[in-house]
């Protein structure tokens, strides 16, 4: 028999020696080893990185829609990037920062809807945003309203995306916090809460608890007919919906300003405005800046109508069969990004 090549001789020898290793002894490797303590898993599970890509998108969206609301021009006695509206304390600029600090805090109202968190939890958050708020400003209230009303409503979509609710945000609101709302402190020193003890305005505790009536009443039916009377021209949409909002709401910015004489003014010079057309007749721009500058004169601002128009972009974007909200309401931030 001819000699074996090299090769054959040595995969002979490693079959020889497998097929003489005893039977008793592994040749694999063990799944544990009982001296070390298994590794943590660092990796968080898919639901939880879902949940956090879902509240910075959510929180993302609330904060352009308060740049939204600060794009819009003209809106009678409120700040815009034209002017500072009645206000001598504040500016777009200022507004813009004060929003660009709230998207942690808005984030853990998403959060805080996930776990199904209670009231008391809410108000912690509330608080720090509001703190958050005061130190970028410089003790400037610009904010405080929006954070209370969108907070709500951002906590509203984080429990319905957890409990596969089919209610409107408004509705979860009032069902999950109303009462709890209602019953807790109220704000010594908020001009909302001063015009709400001496005049019995509801403000905006009763438009919480009752699920933001004013928002899926007037305000959005007002964004869809100014799209309509815009002809799909976005910023027109948000004049048509600021108008609106202030011809029909008790707001107690107002109230605090002016009175029950200021208030009625404003609703008045609203009313006019859309009864002589609104944004589809011809000269509105005109006509909506001498409004503006009426209320400016009066000292006048609206800081609750300003609160809902930037809370029901939000509404129109969050609820179900209005998800396009990336080609309705176009912003660009002053970091640069496009919502």
């Amino acid at each position: 028999m001819p000699n074996a090549a090299p090769h054959d001789r040595k995969t002979s020898t490693m079959d020889n020696l497998i097929r003489s290793t005893p039977r008793s002894i592994s040749l694999s490797i063990p799944h544990s080893v009982p001296d070390r303590p298994p590794l943590p898993d660092l990796a968080p599970s898919r639901p939880a990185v879902r949940e956090a890509a879902l509240a910075r998108d959510f929180a993302r969206l609330a904060k352009n829609c308060l740049d939204l609301e600060v794009a819009t021009y003209p809106k009678p006695g409120l700040v815009s990037h034209i002017d500072r509206g009645a206000h001598r304390d504040m500016d777009a600029a200022l507004l813009h920062l004060s929003a660009a600090c709230l998207l942690p805090y808005f984030e853990a109202f998403v959060h805080a809807g996930l776990a199904d968190a209670d009231m008391v939890r809410l108000r912690e958050i509330g608080l720090a945003a509001e703190a958050c708020m005061l130190d970028r400003t410089g003790g400037v209230n610009t904010h405080r309203g929006a954070i209370f009303g969108m907070g709500l409503l951002l906590a509203a979509a984080g429990l319905r995306h957890a409990s596969n609710s089919g209610l409107t945000l408004g509705q979860l609101v009032a069902q999950r916090w109303g009462r709890d709302i209602l019953d807790g402190p109220a704000s010594a020193h908020s001009h909302g809460g001063l015009a709400q003890r001496r005049y019995g305005a509801s403000g905006a505790r009763g438009q919480a608890a009752s699920g933001f009536p004013a928002i899926y009443r007037q305000g959005l039916p007002a964004l869809r007919a100014g799209t309509a009377a815009g002809r799909g021209n976005p910023h027109d949409a948000r004049v048509h919906l600021c108008f609106s909002l202030i011809a029909t709401l008790e707001d107690t910015n107002l109230l605090h300003r002016g009175g029950p004489d200021g208030l009625r003014f404003a609703q008045a010079a609203a009313r006019e405005f859309l009864q002589a057309g609104g944004i589809a007749a011809a000269g509105w721009r005109e006509r909506a800046v001498t409004v503006h500058r009426a209320f400016v004169a009066r000292h006048l601002s609206p800081g609750g109508g300003a609160d809902l128009l930037g809370m029901t972009l939000l509404v129109q974007a969050l609820e179900p069969g209005a998800r396009r909200v990336r080609r309705v309401f176009p912003v660009r931030s002053p970091g640069g990004a496009t919502c």
